[in-house]
């Protein structure tokens, strides 16, 4: 077991260190809330221990943080009219911005955004617009920052043709085979759905769609809204900030919002929310109005499609591949969280005249 008050005291707090506990439901990494007070302050910190089955060259996240916060602070602090914070690097006491332990684990502390909370499921329209104004507000922001400055610390994420050949390969020889009902549904969803599985990479090598820095992760649970004000504030869960395409961020943040049963419901509750949709897309379009290309909204109904379908494969690989990398919480989850975001494919499927009109006529607007 990790000593975690050990780790915790590698980093520089303004006080004395309370107690660390685990915090949050995150997928990836492990993540702990540190509690420091210092005379009649007590302030909440984050540390997390980076997955190195996931990231596995994590200094260059780091790196990227570093990036990030010296390109977006400066225009915060310019912009007092508006609440926007970004997570704060905690120096260690050799004054690097993470602690490397004796069995290679890279540790990290960040601040605490205070007096928020974060969502499984969208609750309202309202809530659905300010989650889509936070992320064009959060694009608008780092739309400026060149691409080449940040590494991609994550290969081939989000590029689903390579999470394609990556099923095409488990499929042919898994590590736990799996021929039950749910399992031969997925396969056969796949074989429908893999030859739509080009269109964003298609359009980005031909021009239309060009590499720009990105989030990689804008689902619900990573946008942080104010108590009082209800306002998008942050997006947090910074590690897969790199280069990539714009859409990835727009296919997911509707893809998360616009399905309120969630990623483990019951199926015959699954349904993409027209009503959510146009909200987040009257929020996030004219955040990014000034730098949207003609072609940027002609991709927005490919994108959620694609990045439903492409997040089904991964979880339907990973169940084959025996769970490494998505953590579970019962046997056979990333199975049921795969045929989720199948079903979900179907109801966008089924929407698409709607959802490109709504496009189309706040593109006009």
């Amino acid at each position: 077991m990790t000593d975690l008050a050990a780790i915790a005291r590698q980093f520089v707090f303004p006080g004395e260190i309370l107690f660390v506990r685990e915090y949050g439901t995150g997928n990836v990494n492990d993540t702990y809330l540190v509690r420091v007070t210092g005379g009649r302050t007590v302030l909440d910190f984050i540390l997390q221990r980076l997955n190195p089955a996931v990231f596995p060259e994590p200094e260059r996240i780091m790196h990227n943080l570093r990036v990030l916060d010296d390109h977006v602070r400066p225009k915060l602090l310019v912009r007092s009219n508006h609440r926007w914070e970004l997570p704060a690097i905690i120096p260690t006491r050799r004054g690097t911005d993470y602690y490397r332990e004796h069995d290679g684990a890279l540790w990290r502390v960040q601040t605490f955004i205070a007096d928020t909370e974060n969502f499984a499921t969208i609750k309202s329209e309202a809530q659905a617009e300010e989650a889509g104004r936070g992320l064009g507000f959060f694009h608008g922001l780092i739309h400026d920052l060149p691409v080449h400055l940040l590494h991609d610390t994550l290969p081939g994420f989000h590029v689903t043709p390579g999470y394609l050949a990556h099923y095409t390969v488990l499929a042919a020889d898994p590590p736990r085979p799996d021929l039950s009902t749910e399992a031969l549904f997925c396969h056969r969803f796949i074989a429908e759905q893999q030859e739509g599985g080009e269109v964003l990479e298609a359009a980005r090598a031909r021009g239309e769609l060009l590499p720009c820095p990105i989030h990689g992760d804008p689902k619900l649970a990573n946008i942080l809204f104010a108590h009082d004000t209800g306002q998008a504030v942050s997006l947090i869960d910074l590690d897969t900030v790199k280069p990539g395409l714009l859409h990835y961020d727009i296919g997911d943040c509707l893809r998360s919002c616009c399905n309120p049963a969630g990623e483990d419901a019951d199926l015959a509750k699954v349904s993409f929310n027209l009503a959510y949709c146009g909200a987040i897309l009257r929020g996030y379009l004219p955040q990014v109005a000034s730098f949207f290309s003609p072609f940027d909204y002609q991709y927005i109904h490919d994108a959620v499609h694609l990045i439903a379908f492409e997040l089904g494969v991964r979880f339907f690989s990973d169940h084959l591949a025996g769970d490494i990398y998505f953590r579970i919480r019962r046997p056979g989850q990333n199975l049921h969280r795969a045929t989720v975001q199948f079903a979900l494919c179907r109801s966008i499927e089924a929407q698409e005249t709607e959802i490109r009109k709504i496009v189309r006529d706040l593109q006009k607007t």
